[in-house]
């Protein structure tokens, strides 16, 4: 219950704030203009609201390694980046060095029985002994391909577009809607709003769904436009990256909430923002 408080009270005040930013001008626009991880109620957690390199000479700067390349034996595309051997954060870019999508890796025993079949290879992608959920920023064909040029870049921020992808082709990852006026054609399901973070969405929640079938991945709407998503997983994944919701709180982000994530055990999440400004541009319109 003090926890509940605690994130209500937080949503209040951030909710607070940036209305009065807003008022000067920022906000109502969320433009597509950084990259942070996490979200936390600690400003003195060098982790929460963390940002993430843009460019590759960036993150070679602050010793991330690459793990990937462009290649057509690849499962995946772009440069991929990580630091510390961290895999809750896989920062890809395309052939010319600018950000070109996020991943994720989890160990294939992070949890007995997960993930499930029904979630293999749709998000989840085996490669070695880790299975990797990953979303592009721009399109799939161009990461490896021409790539953006400095101009896109300068115009276009982080990305043009949210692309997941869904199977063990890259090329042919699905487009997120970039509306939320859109989001009803789909079956991503409306949740509820949180400072900070958004409204969100949740694909095709049922009250009474089978945990297999709980798609590790959530989006996040603020002022009718996506800037910010997130995955959330079933396991206790062990990264200072990572966010463990305890279960009294799940309620304050989905409606329904699934009843087998109340036994499902240790949740990680993570909040990845394309925002520069999550905590006060992003709050409950």
């Amino acid at each position: 219950m003090v926890l509940v408080g605690l994130l209500t009270l937080a949503a209040s005040l951030l909710a607070c704030h940036g209305f009065i930013l807003d008022g000067f001008g920022g906000g109502k626009n969320h433009p597509w203009d950084g990259l942070k991880v996490t979200w936390g109620l600690n400003p003195f957690n060098k982790y929460n609201f963390d940002n993430l390199p843009r460019t590759e000479s960036d993150a070679k700067h602050q010793k991330f390694v690459k793990i990937g390349d462009c290649s057509t034996t690849n499962k995946f595309l772009g440069r991929r980046y990580v630091k510390d051997n961290d895999l809750s954060a896989i920062v890809i870019y395309d052939n010319n060095g600018y950000i070109a999508g996020i991943q994720a890796g989890i160990p294939n025993d992070l949890k007995p029985g997960y993930p499930s079949a029904f979630l293999k290879n749709h998000p989840f992608v085996l490669d070695g002994d880790k299975y990797y959920i990953t979303a592009y920023f721009v399109k799939p064909s161009l990461i490896c391909g021409d790539g953006r040029s400095a101009n896109d870049y300068s115009s276009q921020g982080t990305g043009t577009d949210l692309y997941l992808q869904n199977s063990t082709n890259p090329l042919a990852a699905t487009m997120i809607p970039h509306q939320e006026s859109s989001i009803n054609k789909t079956d991503w399901v409306k949740g509820k709003c949180f400072a900070a973070m958004g409204v969100h969405y949740w694909y095709n929640t049922r009250l009474d769904m089978p945990c297999e079938e709980f798609f590790p991945m959530f989006l996040l709407y603020n002022g009718g436009v996506l800037n910010a998503f997130g995955w959330a997983f079933q396991g206790d994944l062990i990264s200072p990256r990572v966010e463990h919701p305890p279960q009294n709180v799940i309620s304050q982000f989905m409606d329904p909430v699934p009843s087998c994530l109340y036994k499902a055990g240790t949740l990680s999440t993570l909040h990845i923002y394309v925002n520069g400004s999550p905590q006060t541009d992003l709050f409950c319109t």
